[in-house]
């Protein structure tokens, strides 16, 4: 297996990092080797949040620009701030209403480097299920329906149920299932 890189970006208090510990987690139960990397500015006070997840063979923990495979971010405006990481062909997951996604000046560069773009609604539909501060298991969940990167939406879920604690646990997974279940209706499953 080669490497993955992951970028997952938001901003302080959108659980960036819950998500990279469980994608982390899951490659760690896969046997596979994982370095991370977060970046926190002023995250306490809603500064942004970058954390790098490398999945294989890898040496460093930074993700290099142009050389990130899937971006989620559960801020559109974090999104295009990173952007530079993308390689060509990357997968973009945004947490956003569809309608005006991506922003027209975005389309040259996004195209040019064949950059797939998808958005949910990630933070209504967690706000929708009484769990507001859970959008980033939306977001997984819808990414996890694509089937991209090296690690399934069954291992995902599993994963998440297993470190999600005890009083919590019936409602991230109704988060995470109904982003799944957006997802694998948007690819026509």
């Amino acid at each position: 297996m080669g490497t993955t890189n992951i970028v997952l970006c938001g901003l302080g208090g959108q659980g960036i990092l819950f998500m990279t510990k469980v994608l982390a987690q899951v490659a760690l139960d896969k046997g596979l080797n994982i370095m991370c990397a977060e970046t926190h500015g002023m995250a306490q006070r809603g500064g942004s949040v970058v954390s790098h997840l490398r999945i294989g063979q890898v040496e460093s923990s930074l993700v290099r620009t142009g050389t990130a495979h899937f971006l989620l971010a559960l801020d559109e405006t974090e999104a295009y701030r990173n952007l530079p990481f993308l390689s060509e062909g990357a997968g973009m997951y945004v947490s956003t209403p569809a309608k005006g996604f991506p922003r027209q000046e975005t389309i040259g560069f996004l195209e040019k480097n064949k950059i797939v773009c998808y958005a949910m609604p990630a933070a209504a539909t967690a706000l929708e299920l009484g769990a507001p501060l859970s959008a980033n298991l939306a977001l997984l969940g819808y990414f996890s329906a694509f089937g991209e990167g090296p690690v399934s939406k069954e291992e995902l879920r599993g994963t998440l149920s297993n470190i999600t604690p005890d009083h919590v646990r019936e409602s991230n997974l109704k988060v995470f299932d109904t982003g799944l279940e957006r997802g694998l209706a948007e690819k026509g499953e």
